[in-house]
């Protein structure tokens, strides 16, 4: 059995990294297509801004966390809905309000701590049985969502307002959908960290994006990297004894960025058989035209010339 395995805590990391890994890509992409990327970093920042509340108040954080990205996530979306503010301002406003609110909490329960920092940059050690439940919980009612509701979710993304004369309930879908990502990046924390919890949300579905074709494709695609970067930052931050949220952020950017490389080689590849093919019937188009015009030659009489 390998050394990581020996190790409870870091089985149980591994699971929620498998399961954080395969969720919040599944949502990114709706999020991606709707130009929402920036709303897991502002979610992130009220998750923090919960985790100082309930380290001062001496709460259950991940609870306090929970809360607030759910009702943030609520108030984000009903602004932006109603056009009361536009949506790259509603997350400015929430994001900078979070982060003020944590840093007075923060400077109230007399600076930062260990357990502060575990929630920031993550820390395997502090994954509990409990956290593994609630992401099995969250794991199901998203599959669920998504399973039940694609169609739904595929046209309000490309085409909300296509979708509502559709008979789409629109709101409703934002909603759910805003709530599910409020509380991923609430329960990813405790494997990436709440301030690099957007990566997985956001950069497997960018790679997948160049690599893919088709919704379905891409989140397929978008949830095995999502997976593949979580479970390869757990192992290296394990040897290297680093914290797992930069090595889990630094190896799908990585992911990404071979993911790009592939996608510019099959595109030179797929630009050259292109031209290799119009080569080929330029060639046999001529070739045909030549063979034509001989048998149109061997057709006419020759009637010669008669000299004077």
């Amino acid at each position: 059995m390998p050394e990581i395995l020996q190790y409870d805590f870091m089985v149980r990391a591994l699971i929620g990294g498998v399961v954080v890994g395969a969720v919040a890509p599944a949502l990114g992409v709706f999020l991606f297509l709707r130009r929402l990327s920036l709303i897991a970093d502002t979610l992130s920042h009220v998750a923090f801004m919960g985790v100082a509340v309930g380290i001062a108040t001496r709460t259950f954080p991940p609870f306090v966390a929970l809360v607030a990205t759910c009702s943030a996530a609520v108030a984000i979306e009903y602004l932006r809905s109603r056009r009361l503010l536009p949506g790259d301002a509603a997350l400015a406003v929430f994001l900078y309000t979070s982060l003020a609110v944590a840093v007075v909490m923060i400077s109230i329960s007399a600076g930062f701590n260990r357990d502060l920092f575990g929630y920031l940059f993550g820390s395997v050690l502090t994954i509990t049985p409990t956290d593994l439940w609630l992401t099995f919980g969250l794991t199901v009612a998203t599959v669920g969502f998504v399973v039940l509701f694609f169609a739904e979710l595929a046209q309000t993304s490309l085409d909300a307002d296509l979708a509502r004369t559709s008979g789409v309930r629109v709101d409703v879908i934002n909603l759910v959908l805003a709530v599910l990502a409020g509380a991923t990046i609430t329960l990813s924390m405790r494997v990436v960290g709440v301030l690099l919890v957007g990566t997985l949300v956001v950069v497997p579905v960018i790679a997948a994006l160049r690599v893919s074709a088709g919704l379905r494709q891409t989140m397929a695609v978008a949830i095995g990297l999502g997976v593949l970067s979580a479970t390869a930052g757990l192992v290296i931050a394990f040897y290297a004894d680093v914290a797992p949220g930069g090595t889990i952020s630094l190896t799908a950017v990585g992911v990404m960025l071979l993911a790009f490389i592939a996608g510019r080689v099959r595109d030179r590849m797929r630009s050259s058989a292109r031209i290799e093919d119009r080569a080929t019937g330029a060639v046999q188009g001529a070739g045909a035209l030549a063979g034509s015009e001989e048998s149109q030659a061997e057709r006419v009489p020759d009637r010669g010339i008669i000299p004077r």
